[in-house]
C-alpha cells in the first residue's frame, strides 16, 4: 500500500520525486524518505510523518543536486512508523538502495541465514532483508544488479513493487512487481518509476505497466529491458498512452479531495454510462457483457468478491440482480473468501470489484476463481490495473481518480456498472417487460441530474453535522436495497470522524441493538418512500419511543417521517432499485462535515491507506 517513485534522467530529480511523493501519499502517510545521486555519493534522508515532514526535513540535511533518484511514502507493514524504519534502504556495503511496497512473508527464515553470514540490521522491515540478500546474491554470483535481483526474488515470497540501484553503477535502475502495481514512464531520454502514473503526468503520457513476476533494467543509454523473474525470457513491452490529465488529480478549488470527489458524482455517473446507455432506444452496449453472454446467461450463480466500499456496492447488486435478472448472488469479502476453501464450479461467474484494480485480497480472490475454471469480469476504475488484466472480461467505472481515501464516487459508478449489467441480462433473459425495462434506463438516465439537487443540501447537512459531531456512537438503518448503504454510511464515519458507527438492516434492531439506544445514541434512518416504507416508519417509532435521536433520509414531500424524526435530510424521488444512488450522498456529506468539524485529516485518515496491496 506504499507509494513508490523514481527518476532517471536529464532534469534534477528531487523535484520530480517530491511532487511525486505527494501525489501518491493517499497510499501511505507513516512516514517518507528520498534517495538521490549526485555524481558521486547517495544522498539519503527520511522521516517518521508525512511528505511535508520529509521536504522539510531534506531541505536542511542533504544536498537536493542529482539526475537519479527514488522516494517512497509508507505504511507500515514490518516494524513501528519511525525513521529507522522509513524507506529507501540501504544494503550494509551502502553501495545498494531500495525502495518497497508489499511484504516479503519469508523474510525472517532469509533473514536468519544473512545474520549467520555476517550481515547486520538496522530497521526491523522485510525490506532490509531484501536488500541485503540482492547484495549478498551479487557479491557470491559475482552478478551485475539486474541478475542479482532476479535470483534473490526467485527465493522470496510475498509481494512487491521495488525499484533498485547501485551507485557503482549509477547509470541504471532496477524495477520489479508480483502483487503490487508499478508504471514505468517513457519520456525522451528519462524514465518516470511510480506505484500509479500520476507523478509523471506533466512529463509523459506514455506507459508501461509491468505484469506480475516481470522486472526491468532501465538504463540512461540503453533504454528499458524488461524479462521473467521466473525464466528470464525477454518481453517486448506494451506502452500505453495515458488517457488522465493533471486537472483531474488536483483539487480544483474544494478544501479536500474527498469533497471534490463527492461532487464529481453528477458527471462520474454520466461518464460511466456513457456510450453505453442509449435510453431512447432501449439500448445497453456493454462489449465485456455482450462477448460473454452466453456463459454469463448460463451461470448457475454470481460470486461477488470486494472488501470495504466495494462490498457494499456488491451487497447493493445482490438486490439488483435477484430481484431484476432472477440469477442467485452471493457476496463474499475477498479476504475470507480464499481461506474457507469455496464451492466454485465452471457454472459460476464471479465478479470481482475494486476501485483501483490492485487490492490484494480481491486480486487471490480472482486467482482462486479462474483455477477452478470459474468466469470471472471485473469491475475496477483504473485502466490498465492488474485486475483489469486478469480477468476473463470486465467494465470499467470511469469514475476518473480518486485520490481521498474514503471511497465515494468509486461506490455510485460501481452501483451504475452493476445496475447496467443487471438490466441487460433481464431483459436478455426476459425476466423484465419491455415497460419496466425502458422506465429504468430512462430513470437511470436521470440519476446525475438528481445527485445534483441532492447536493443542493448541503448546508441544511452541514447544519445536521454540527448538532451530532460530539456523538461517540452512532447507528446506520436500512432496509432493502438500501441496508447496504446503512453500512457504507457507517463505514464513512468510522473510516474519516473515528466516530464508532454500525449498520444495521431496520428490522434487526429488535433483536438486539435496540439495547443501545437512549437520548445520547444519534441513528440515521434511511427511510425513502419506495420499498418498505411502513416497515421502516415503525421501526422509526420503536426507537424512538426510547429517546433515540432521528435522522431521516427520505424522499421529497415526505411528511411521516418529518413528524416523528429530530431531523430529515431530502433526495429526489427514483425507482426503488435507483435509491441507492441518491441515499448514500447526504451520508458521505454528514462524515465529511463532522470529520472536518473535528479537525480529522479527511483525505488521509490515521492508519489507512487507499489501496490495499497487501493482504
Amino acid at each position: 500500500m506504499c507509494g513508490i517513485v523514481g527518476y532517471i534522467g536529464k532534469r534534477e530529480a528531487y523535484p520530480i520525486i517530491l511532487e511525486g511523493l505527494k501525489r501518491l501519499e493517499y497510499r501511505g502517510y507513516d512516514s517518507a524518505g528520498i534517495a538521490l545521486y549526485d555524481d558521486s555519493e547517495i544522498k539519503l534522508s527520511k522521516t517518521k510523518g508525512k511528505v511535508a515532514d520529509l521536504e522539510a526535513k531534506a531541505a536542511t540535511e542533504i544536498s537536493t543536486n542529482g539526475t537519479l533518484g527514488i522516494g517512497h511514502t509508507r505504511w507500515a507493514t514490518h516494524g513501528i512508523p519511525n525513521d529507522i524504519n522509513s524507506h529507501p534502504h540501504y544494503s550494509n556495503s551502502g553501495n545498494l538502495v531500495i525502495i518497497h511496497n508489499g511484504i516479503i512473508e519469508n523474510y525472517e527464515s532469509l533473514k536468519k541465514e544473512l545474520l549467520k553470514r555476517g550481515y547486520t540490521f538496522k530497521s526491523d522491515t522485510d525490506t532490509e532483508v531484501l536488500i541485503n540478500l540482492i547484495e549478498d546474491v551479487k557479491i557470491n554470483e559475482n552478478v551485475k544488479l539486474g541478475k542479482a535481483v532476479q535470483i534473490a526474488l526467485n527465493q522470496v515470497v510475498g509481494a512487491y513493487a521495488i525499484a533498485v540501484f547501485d551507485k557503482k553503477k549509477p547509470n541504471e535502475i532496477v524495477v520489479a512487481k508480483l502483487g503490487s502495481p508499478l508504471a514505468i514512464g517513457i519520456g525522451d531520454e528519462e524514465y518516470f518509476i511510480a506505484s500509479d502514473a500520476s507523478p509523471f503526468l506533466e512529463y509523459t503520457k506514455k506507459a508501461i505497466y509491468l505484469e506480475d513476476e516481470e522486472m526491468a533494467v532501465i538504463s540512461r543509454k540503453k533504454g528499458i529491458k524488461i524479462r521473467k523473474i521466473k525464466n528470464d525470457a525477454l518481453v517486448d513491452p506494451y506502452i500505453q498512452e495515458l488517457q488522465i490529465n493533471l486537472e483531474q488529480i488536483e483539487k480544483g478549488g474544494y478544501e479536500h479531495f474527498m469533497l471534490k470527489e463527492i461532487h464529481e458524482q453528477p458527471n462520474a455517473i454520466k461518464d460511466t454510462y456513457r456510450g453505453r446507455l442509449r435510453a431512447k432506444e432501449g439500448i445497453i452496449k456493454m462489449s465485456g457483457i455482450d462477448d460473454n453472454l452466453e456463459r454469463i446467461l448460463n451461470a448457475n450463480r454470481i460470486i461477488v468478491v470486494a472488501c470495504g466500499t466495494s462490498w457494499h456496492a456488491g451487497l447493493v447488486s445482490e438486490y439488483i440482480f435477484e430481484n431484476l435478472a432472477r440469477i442467485p448472488v452471493e457476496v463474499e469479502y475477498a479476504s475470507e473468501f480464499r481461506y474457507r476453501n469455496p464451492v466454485i464450479t465452471e457454472k459460476d461467474v464471479v465478479i470481482a470489484i475494486s476501485q483501483s484494480g490492485e487490492t490484494a485480497d480481491t486480486l487471490a480472490a480472482i486467482k482462486l476463481a479462474k483455477s477452478k475454471g470459474a468466469f470471472v469480469f471485473g469491475v475496477c476504475n483504473v485502466v490498465g490495473s492488474t485486475i483489469s488484466r486478469e480477468t476473463h472480461a470486465g467494465a470499467y467505472t470511469h469514475a476518473g481518480p480518486e485520490i481521498g481515501v474514503a471511497s465515494t464516487k468509486a461506490f455510485t459508478t460501481q452501483i451504475t456498472v452493476l445496475t447496467l449489467i443487471a438490466l441487460k441480462l433481464a431483459k436478455e433473459k426476459g425476466t423484465i417487460s419491455n415497460s419496466q425495462f425502458h422506465m429504468q434506463l430512462q430513470e437511470l438516465e436521470l440519476i446525475p441530474d438528481k445527485v445534483k439537487k441532492a447536493l443542493k443540501y448541503d448546508e441544511h447537512i452541514k447544519m445536521v453535522a454540527s448538532i451530532y459531531k460530539d456523538a461517540k456512537n452512532c447507528l446506520y438503518l436500512g432496509r432493502g436495497y438500501n441496508f447496504p448503504v446503512a453500512l457504507e454510511g457507517a463505514l464513512k464515519l468510522k473510516e474519516i470522524s473515528y466516530i464508532h458507527a454500525e449498520g444495521y438492516p431496520a428490522a434487526e434492531m429488535k433483536h438486539g441493538p435496540i439495547a443501545l439506544i437512549d437520548e445520547q445514541m444519534p441513528v440515521f434512518v434511511i427511510a425513502t418512500k419506495k420499498g418498505h416504507y411502513e416497515k421502516v416508519v415503525s421501526n422509526i417509532q420503536e426507537i424512538k419511543s426510547r429517546s433515540g435521536k432521528i435522522i431521516g433520509i427520505v424522499t421529497e414531500g415526505d411528511q411521516d417521517v418529518k413528524y416523528i424524526a429530530d431531523h430529515v435530510i431530502e433526495i429526489p424521488e427514483t425507482l426503488e432499485s435507483l435509491t441507492p444512488l441518491l441515499t448514500t450522498i447526504p451520508l458521505q456529506l454528514l462524515s465529511y462535515h463532522i470529520a472536518v468539524m473535528l479537525g480529522r485529516n479527511v483525505d488521509q485518515p490515521r492508519n489507512l491507506a487507499k489501496s490495499v496491496t497487501v493482504e
